[in-house]
């Protein structure tokens, strides 16, 4: 149980991240792509709502 949050934690900032990384605006405003952390954390945070509601 514990592992699937951890890994779709995981999954989830990864793809944030990248998704942050890449898809960054030019004037810095938008508040999910600015950074690449800010997109880690909003990936992480997804990552683990839709790991949890997999569970029994």
């Amino acid at each position: 149980m514990l592992f699937r949050l951890i890994i779709g934690g995981l999954i989830g900032a990864g793809l944030g991240a990248i998704m942050g990384y890449f898809g960054q605006c030019s004037s810095g405003a938008c508040p999910l792509t600015s950074t690449w952390w800010r997109g880690a954390i909003y990936g992480g945070s997804m990552g683990l709502l839709i790991a949890g509601s997999f569970l029994k």
